[in-house]
């Protein structure tokens, strides 16, 4: 059977995913209901939560040891080719959230993130020569992990790929009630084909956010 992935992304009125506060306690609040397997995101998604929320704390010694948490709190996967991420996955890994880190790479990642992996004994993984091939990639996390359901709460870059390979199953949107204007970085414009939509849930929430899914037809 195919893994669900399913696209949970919060926006504003006008479409943008960035240039608003994001109301972290419902958007994670909602991620939950799905009970996911594992969150997937981009190196640059994680950069920016880091620089907006990160406390930039020091690593400490036991930062090194993976985490000894319930096993059904979700990975996290992250692709980060490029070793952007490097000095800071500490705080990724202290997320009581998270139930560990696991890294996507490719032959083209350089060894001194290599090396900073595995001296922390962080899960990584080669999927792929100069970028990360998503199949792939999905087929080692069913295969290893027994991961089935995936939430993606990404950027538009990784977000559009998974749409445009027909990998995601359900678009799940937190609508914030703000408007940006100029400063609008909208999540479907690198799309290059329309998808057919069925609605399959609206909700007004407190505050005056909606929540809206939609499957994949």
């Amino acid at each position: 059977m195919q893994q669900k992935i399913i696209l949970h992304n919060s926006i504003i009125l006008d479409g943008s995913l960035t240039n608003f506060e994001v109301n972290m306690e419902l958007h994670y609040k909602i991620a939950a209901k799905y009970k996911p397997d594992a969150h997937l995101i981009g190196s640059n998604t994680i950069e920016s939560g880091i620089k907006l929320y990160g406390n930039n704390s020091s690593e400490l010694k036991k930062d090194f040891n993976k985490p000894k948490r319930n096993k059904d709190l979700p990975y996290w996967i992250i692709i980060d080719t490029k070793g952007k991420l490097i000095n800071h996955l500490h705080e990724i890994r202290r997320f009581e959230f998270c139930r560990d880190v696991i890294i996507l790479i490719s032959k083209e990642t350089k060894n001194d993130y290599i090396e900073y992996l595995k001296l922390r004994n962080y899960d990584y993984h080669v999927v792929g020569g100069k970028k990360v091939i998503i199949k792939k990639s999905l087929k080692l996390l069913k295969t290893k992990y027994n991961i089935d359901k995936i939430l993606t709460d990404t950027g538009r870059i990784l977000g559009n790929i998974l749409l445009q390979k027909d990998f995601v199953s359900e678009i799940s949107l937190l609508i914030h009630p703000i408007i940006v204007g100029d400063n609008v970085y909208t999540i479907f414009s690198d799309m290059l084909k329309s998808i057919d939509l069925e609605l399959l849930k609206k909700e007004i929430l407190h505050n005056n956010y909606i929540w809206v899914v939609y499957k994949i037809k």
